[in-house]
């Protein structure tokens, strides 16, 4: 059900398209996926259709898509879910909805990469070719992409919960991580593009490497700390000095400071919604709490070896 009570089918999402686009009514369709703001099903081999179900910022976060990523698209070497069409509001539905292209593989939450130097690699040629300085207009960051301890009182309520179910082993280490990294000199470069949520759920694998990334509904441009975090969330272990190395340019200790804690940050927010889904709880996904703890054992190990 969306917030609006409107059940998403898919006799709604054919009623849909022959309103507005007919010449893409009669194409198979599928359920692809269930995400925070959006339900996204696969229309016949090429296309998807994205419509908000959960939150009103979805719409905001679709309409932003339809205006960027075409522009972004072109040139990355990995494939993203470009735009095609935007569904406008109506009475069978009054919200915005999109057509875009469909992208092909697993989520890495239910296939994790598995070879550590080519996933190093390619998501950084990914992020060195999506970081490209953004134009006066371009979005801000909701809540990420800011100065690093604007997140201190996220960061301690959410260690403190995870310590409490009994979900972190060693707290002190974990805030070790965290109090390096708010500490770190602020981002002084231009504004780059962001992904903004580079979890494992919204990057693809297909043997065993990274072939997609999608869910661009958090894009924004700022300090490009907050995307270089995906090297401790998504690679095997043994991969993040890889992925520092093919990265350009090549981040400061700084900036590679700040990634900790926006990973750190991410980590405690992975275990919780894995451990909700573990529970049974409404929004839990019990996928991503292993690549989450993983993460922070990453994290921790790479405070104590300096």
């Amino acid at each position: 059900m969306t917030d609006t009570g409107t059940d998403i089918t898919e006799h709604l999402i054919r009623d849909l398209l022959r309103e507005q686009h007919p010449d893409l009514a009669e194409h198979p369709l599928e359920l692809g996926a269930r995400g925070w703001d959006n339900q996204v099903w696969r229309l016949g081999d090429d296309f998807a259709v994205r419509l908000p179900w959960a939150t009103q910022d979805a719409d905001a976060l679709l309409r932003k898509e339809h205006a960027w990523l075409p522009v972004l698209a072109p040139g990355l070497p990995l494939r993203i879910p470009v735009p095609q069409r935007l569904g406008r509001p109506s009475e069978r539905f009054p919200r915005p909805w999109l057509v875009t292209t469909w992208v092909p593989g697993e989520p890495a939450d239910r296939a994790p990469a598995t070879h550590p130097t080519d996933a190093a690699v390619t998501l950084a040629a990914f992020l060195t070719a999506f970081h490209r300085p953004a134009p006066e207009g371009a979005p801000e960051g909701r809540d990420r992409g800011g100065p690093l301890p604007d997140q201190s009182e996220r960061f301690t309520l959410g260690l403190a919960s995870a310590t409490e179910l009994g979900l972190i082993r060693d707290p002190d280490a974990v805030r070790a991580v965290w109090e390096d990294a708010a500490a770190a000199p602020d981002w002084a470069g231009p504004r780059l593009w962001l992904h903004g949520d580079l979890h494992p759920a919204n990057i693809l694998t297909a043997n065993g490497t990274f072939c997609g990334v999608i869910d661009f509904g958090d894009l924004f441009a700022g300090d490009p700390a907050c995307d270089l975090a995906a090297a401790w969330i998504l690679l095997p272990d043994g991969a993040v000095d890889h992925f520092h190395r093919a990265y350009r340019p090549t981040p400061d200790a700084a900036t590679l400071r700040r990634a900790r804690g926006w990973a750190v940050l991410r980590a405690l927010a992975g275990i919780h919604i894995g451990h909700a889904g573990v529970q049974g709880h409404p929004g839990g996904k019990p996928t991503w709490g292993p690549p989450a703890q993983a993460a922070l054992r990453r994290l921790t190990a790479s405070v104590r070896r300096r």
